[in-house]
């Protein structure tokens, strides 16, 4: 990831332990700031490698056991010059489709009775279409054989149960939202305040790299201060060699 780098590998490290050690994240603005580089650009655009670094460590696991799978539409920046014809709602020009997956374990108190689900992993990947063959596929890599999906009764999911063990589906409800899907919104809506909070507006085409901090960091919510270790390894991984 850092073949080729103009910047000095110091200034590498600190933008790596400044992006580990804040939890929601950091704008290039205020990371050039606290590196105190001249120009923009190239902190800009190494944080995004940092980012695809990120993504690909998560890409190297699948999720397991029980999984809750939805959607999300997240808004973009699009060219000023289009705004005025911009269609509203799904399918706008503003509207990135995003896939949520989160790896959900029920839980029950054995004295209360109370059920509820833990979640330990999440994995979010933008959609170019609406269309079930992309979302088959975002299955296949994303998520074992031996799964059980959860998932809403969305056309587009019809041939989930195809690619894992079972598929169970539920009516588009309120209650679906909050009992059976709990995670994957929690997920979209932590994830829609983290960018809006940070970043204002993101292009489409980067989207993913911004999902993918996202994802990475809270899958690795527990890992403190051994964040800046596990990034580390992150950055000098050889994907290449190992996705052949």
């Amino acid at each position: 990831m850092m073949e080729n780098a103009k910047l000095p590998f110091r200034k590498w490290y600190l933008a790596m332990a400044f992006m580990s050690f804040s939890k929601k994240g950091l704008s290039a603005t205020e990371l050039q700031r606290q590196l105190g580089h001249k120009r923009y650009e190239p902190i800009w655009f190494m944080m995004h490698k940092i980012r695809k670094a990120m993504g690909n460590r998560d890409a190297l696991y699948k999720l397991t056991d029980m999984v809750e799978f939805d959607e999300g539409c997240f808004e973009t920046e699009i060219d000023n010059e289009s705004r005025t014809s911009l269609k509203r709602g799904r399918g706008s020009e503003r509207q990135v489709n995003v896939a949520i997956m989160a790896e959900s374990t029920p839980l029950e108190d054995v004295v209360t009775g109370k059920r509820s689900n833990h979640c330990r992993y999440f994995k979010m990947k933008v959609l170019e279409s609406y269309l079930k063959e992309e979302i088959n596929q975002v299955i296949k890599v994303s998520i074992t054989e031996k799964t059980i999906v959860f998932s809403d009764k969305s056309t587009s999911y019809v041939d989930i149960s195809n690619f894992v063990e079972v598929h169970v589906t539920e009516k588009s409800s309120k209650e679906t939202t909050t009992k059976t899907l709990p995670w994957v919104h929690i997920a979209i809506s932590n994830a829609k305040r983290t960018l809006l909070g940070i970043y204002h507006k993101i292009k489409g085409k980067y989207l993913q790299l911004y999902l993918d901090e996202f994802c990475y960091k809270l899958n690795r919510r527990y890992f403190g201060e051994k964040l800046f270790d596990r990034l580390t390894i992150a950055m000098t991984y050889n994907y290449w060699y190992n996705n052949g």
